[in-house]
């Protein structure tokens, strides 16, 4: 399968942002892209750095607007696309949620957050509900899509339940950056780290991992935080951790990657991790903590 990544930077003009991304999902299909996936919250700036109630202005129905306008483009282009959008379930309810549109322009299922942040320049617990839809693959005309969103990706067990429900890849659309005061060592240990623990999944469960990360700098509109600058580094790997691709740090990038579905059962059968897990013993995991 060829999967399109597109990591761009975004400004505060929705229909500028969603033109931009129209044109680069044509790009990807062009280049013969499959499956093309969008980075987290992808109509606008990431609003999160501050907790303002007017934000919820910027929340959809789904279906809605979005799901309308790419899924008639996933339809004129035969494209499977996965989504990042802020979802308004009812009056005062909302989440962050992941879309994914069939190639015939109907959504295939969709996916709320189910683990959401809340730190300096990350509030998204003022803005979402955490998910209750489970950690269920997605079916699509390509294979069973494990959706994930950004938070989740640090979360052991969020992969490995979606390998358990029998999703073929791992995806995680993203939006995560540095703040300017951390130093240089400190920002490569983050980005390191968000990666490695990624790696790890596809390693854990034998399974491919997409991660589509926005990119650029956007000012924190209360001026508490010089803003949080995106670190991009998008990235394919495959069942065993292997770097397939990885973009640019610090500027918009498309890439058409080829990853192989078929290759994780080869990788399963020599690295047999799901056969000799110990499910007897592992009960305590849905404590919080073992005092």
């Amino acid at each position: 399968m060829k999967v399109g990544l597109i990591q761009q930077s975004n400004s505060s003009d929705i229909l500028a942002n969603k033109a931009k991304l129209m044109q680069n999902i044509r790009i990807c299909a062009e280049k013969g892209a499959q499956l093309i996936v969008l980075q987290e919250l992808h109509n606008g700036l990431y609003f999160c750095q501050t907790e303002d109630t007017d934000q919820f202005d910027l929340a959809e129905t789904i279906p809605g607007p979005s799901t309308t306008d790419f899924g008639a483009l996933a339809k004129e282009l035969g494209v499977v696309l996965v989504l990042s959008l802020f979802e308004k379930r009812a009056v005062g309810l909302y989440h962050n949620t992941a879309v994914v549109i069939e190639k015939d322009g109907t959504i295939a299922g969709k996916y709320r957050k189910m683990h959401i942040p809340d730190d300096p320049a990350y509030y998204e617990k003022f803005y979402f509900t955490p998910g209750d839809l489970g950690f269920q693959p997605i079916q699509t005309s390509l294979g069973k899509l494990g959706v994930l969103v950004c938070w989740d990706q640090w979360y052991p067990e969020a992969a490995r339940l979606m390998a358990l429900a029998g999703a073929d890849i791992l995806i995680y659309p993203t939006a995560i950056g540095w703040e300017s005061t951390d130093t240089q060592a400190e920002k490569t240990r983050q980005r390191d780290a968000w990666t490695i623990s990624q790696r790890g999944h596809a390693v854990a469960n034998g399974l491919p991992v997409i991660s589509v990360n926005r990119v650029g700098w956007e000012e924190d509109p209360s001026h508490q935080t010089n803003g949080i600058q995106f670190w991009g580094s998008s990235f394919v790997a495959g069942p065993q951790g292997e770097i397939l691709e990885l973009l640019s740090d610090e500027k918009e990038e498309i890439a058409v990657v080829e990853v192989s579905l078929e290759r994780s059962e080869s990788v399963r059968r020599i690295w047999p991790f799901l056969r000799d897990r110990r499910i007897d013993f592992y009960g305590d995991i849905v404590k919080r903590y073992r005092d």
